[in-house]
């Protein structure tokens, strides 16, 4: 026999708070603040819906933002949000079926410091759906970053709706 957790809100409601962009879109460390001077909040029961059962459950201090979602997707809907956390900031990609059930999610950007170093990523979607992220770290001690520690990764968005990283 199997349970599954009722949803409290329609997957449709929580899908309009993410408005789809045109791309290419580069998401840095400052682009969540057009998106939350543009974008309806999300209610607090299409986050326990939809984003906690990739999150687990935040301290107080989380915040999530909707920030968009992607055009041309066929059989799925893919958004992006930004979690702020202490000193961890994501821009995670999210796919799911029409009901609300996630297909497969991929952190793509943010900042993260444990206090000695600060990585950061930047993230480039592209018209055919391939998400280019350029990361990088420095000491937080250190007045100088070199660009040469610098590493690059691309995922892919595939028609079913998976992300994979691409070799």
């Amino acid at each position: 026999m199997s349970f599954t957790k009722k949803k409290k809100v329609s997957f449709g409601n929580f899908y309009k708070k993410f408005p789809v962009i045109e791309l290419p879109i580069t998401l840095g460390s400052e682009t969540h603040h057009d998106f939350s001077k543009n974008n309806d909040p999300l209610d607090p029961l299409e986050i326990e819906d939809f984003i906690l059962p990739l999150e687990g459950e935040p301290d107080e201090f989380t915040e999530f933002i909707p920030c968009f979602s992607l055009p041309d997707t066929q059989g799925f809907f893919a958004v992006v949000y930004w979690k702020a956390g202490l000193m961890d900031y994501q821009y995670r990609l999210v796919t799911y079926k029409k009901g609300g059930e996630i297909i497969s999610d991929q952190v793509i950007a943010g900042l993260f410091s444990n206090g000695e170093m600060i990585a950061r990523s930047i993230a480039t979607i592209d018209p055919y759906l391939t998400i280019h992220v350029v990361s990088g770290q420095v000491r937080t001690d250190s007045q100088y970053y070199d660009p040469g520690e610098s590493t690059a990764k691309e995922f892919e968005l595939f028609s079913d709706g998976f992300i994979g990283e691409l070799d």
